[in-house]
């Protein structure tokens, strides 16, 4: 089964109201097994617009990177992050093998 991954692509608008969201997410990221692969480390613009934080969460799954976002835990987490920041996520299938 192949990995999946969280692609975050974050503009943080209130660093102070941020934190609430990150407490709030580790609720849901602390129930299942991922692993932190990029969080908000140096980026370079490359291509296209960019945004200041990016993230890359590893799954065991497609269903668990699903299982994760849907949570109760979570969805709690995106209405604070929605009030201080702007942003996406994708849930990506890894390659198999």
């Amino acid at each position: 089964m192949p990995k999946a991954y969280w692609i975050a692509r974050v503009d943080v608008r209130d660093p102070e109201g941020y934190k609430d969201y990150v407490a709030q997410a580790k609720l849901a990221f602390d129930k299942f097994d991922l692993k932190f692969l990029a969080r908000g480390g140096n980026y370079e613009f490359a291509e296209g617009p960019g945004r200041k934080r990016n993230v890359i969460i590893e799954f065991r799954s497609l269903a668990d990177a699903h299982a994760c976002y849907t949570s109760p835990e979570y969805q709690k987490a995106v209405a604070i992050r929605q009030k201080y920041a702007d942003g996406e996520i994708v849930l990506v299938e890894g390659l198999d093998g």
